[in-house]
């Protein structure tokens, strides 16, 4: 799957130097306004006419986190344009900030007409080289992302090479083989959250548990990891009864998609950690049938499979030495006249029982046989489930955070610090005794609904009585995985949320 993003070249040298038709300039500013153009961008500007130090010295740009200006070169001259983008206040430049930032250059990158962009980063508070390096390149990768490849009115009449953005340091930066090494391996994890966005965003006459499991397999392939897949029959012989009731009124049947690093002996003396996503490739929400509004982003509810897969495939590509395994829990959720209903009566794969409430509770049960599956399987470590789980989590949340609960709190506490690193919030939610005792069932082990109470809560009380002792966290990205609104680093549908948080966890469990 080649996803439509940048590609990125590390420089450092001269500002007066640099060849592009398009030239991109962070401008920061103390108090209101900013002063002067940063230091060491004097020969772009005289190759530009001295436009830009005029335009700044005019006043009406302000370099607010949002202001942006365009100033034409002479004609005829070595420079077209240069775009001013304001930073924003010059002590108050974060990481956020950075990667915000990113994301705006590489929208610039991808507009039509731009032909080479280079992004100059003068000296300043917060754009150190050895800081900014890996920001700015993941920033501008997700910035610079669209999903148009349906658009046929856009279809190129033959291959067009991807835009390239070339980030150039005005100072000498000490190290640029180290540098550049910092850039690709950002780049390995933006284009894999790149990679979820698309498995998310396809419709769902193109993504369904068969082609996803073809997607999957593909991808290890390419990167190195192990990857079985769990056909019905294989899940009927293995018990897994809640999977297979969830797809069974669908006429593309269920799989299970186990993918695999680091499966050594010296790899497991590390540990080994498992990452499960929910992979609903459609849910209509079965006989408890959604409204028409409702069902409409619904495509959208495999995206913590969609997830569990663009991290697999960026610690493949980082090689981080630990042993990892993921699960895709892929099923379609229909209605027909085979479709499992309310008041069933199934078995799962642990061997409990759980009585049907309503067929759109349907993603807790998927995972319910992964993470039985996984835990007995593998004896992981620490277990992370992701699911597009609750309704309740996006009206909690909305697109800002993903929900976090488990039975462990030092594992949700490094949860939450990767998703620090990484800009993905996670925040908790409690998961008490009363929670489980919702979910229980006169007439099985479970119901697979509690209502509308606590819902972030009473899911992951199901989902806990499917994990044994083996410390676990869930992550409800129903809000944060899909989202209409658009950020420096999104412009609507599907997130890719968790990708780089998963990724960077597993790292900090190699440290």
């Amino acid at each position: 799957r080649d996803s439509k993003t940048i590609r990125i070249q590390i420089d450092a040298g001269h500002a007066g130097e640099v060849t592009a038709e398009t030239v991109v300039i962070p401008i920061t500013r103390r108090g209101e306004t900013p002063q002067r153009l940063p230091p060491g961008l004097a020969a772009i500007d005289r190759r530009m006419g001295g436009r830009l130090a005029d335009a700044i010295a005019a006043g009406d740009f302000q370099a607010g986190r949002e202001d942006r200006l365009v100033v034409y070169g002479p004609k005829g001259g070595e420079l077209t344009r240069a775009v001013l983008l304001g930073l924003g206040e010059a002590e108050k430049i974060g990481e956020a900030e950075i990667r915000n930032f990113a994301g705006r250059v590489g929208r610039e990158t991808g507009r039509s007409g731009f032909g080479r962009v280079a992004l100059i980063v003068p000296p300043g508070p917060g754009l150190t080289p050895e800081r900014s390096v890996a920001l700015l390149t993941e920033g501008a990768m997700l910035g610079a992302y669209r999903f148009d490849r349906y658009k046929g009115s856009d279809k190129p009449s033959g291959r067009k090479a991807a835009p390239r953005l070339r980030i150039v340091y005005t100072r000498k930066a000490k190290g640029l083989a180290e540098l550049r090494s910092r850039s690709r391996d950002a780049a390995k994890v933006a284009e894999s959250q790149l990679m979820a966005r698309d498995l998310s965003n396809e419709p769902p006459n193109v993504i369904d548990p068969e082609s996803l499991a073809r997607e999957a397999r593909r991808m290890a392939r390419a990167v190195g990891l192990r990857c079985r897949v769990m056909t019905p029959a294989e899940l009927e012989r293995r018990g897994m009864g809640a999977i297979l009731a969830v797809g069974q009124g669908s006429q593309r049947p269920p799989r299970m998609i186990v993918l695999e690093h680091g499966a050594t002996a010296r790899r497991k003396q590390r540990g080994t950690l498992a990452l499960i996503g929910k992979g609903i490739t459609f849910d209509s929400g079965g006989l408890s049938l959604k409204t028409a509004a409702g069902m409409l982003e619904m495509k959208h509810d495999m995206h913590g499979a969609a997830t569990v897969f663009g991290a697999m495939r960026a610690i493949a590509l980082l090689d981080l030495p630990i042993h990892v395994v993921g699960v895709l829990a892929a099923a379609e959720n229909m209605p027909s006249h085979t479709a499992y209903r309310p008041s069933d009566i199934i078995e799962t794969g642990s061997g409990q029982t759980v009585e049907i409430v309503n067929t759109d509770a349907e993603g807790r049960l998927v995972l319910a046989d992964a993470l039985d599956y996984a835990t007995k399987t593998y004896t992981p470590d620490a277990m992370i489930d992701v699911a597009t789980l609750t309704g309740a989590a996006m009206l909690a949340f909305g697109p800002w955070a993903t929900a976090g609960l488990g039975n462990d709190d030092d594992l949700l506490a490094e949860i939450q610090a990767a998703g620090d690193v990484t800009g993905e919030t996670v925040w908790p939610m409690p998961l008490l005794e009363a929670h489980e005792k919702a979910m229980r069932s006169q007439v099985a082990d479970w119901k697979n609904s509690g209502g509308r109470d606590a819902g972030i809560s009473t899911a992951g009380a199901f989902l806990r009585g499917f994990v044994g002792e083996t410390p676990w966290v869930h992550l409800d990205i129903a809000g944060s995985g899909m989202s209409g609104q658009a950020t420096p680093l999104h412009i609507g549908g599907g997130t890719g949320v968790g990708v780089r948080m998963l990724t960077e966890w597993v790292r900090s469990r190699c440290e």
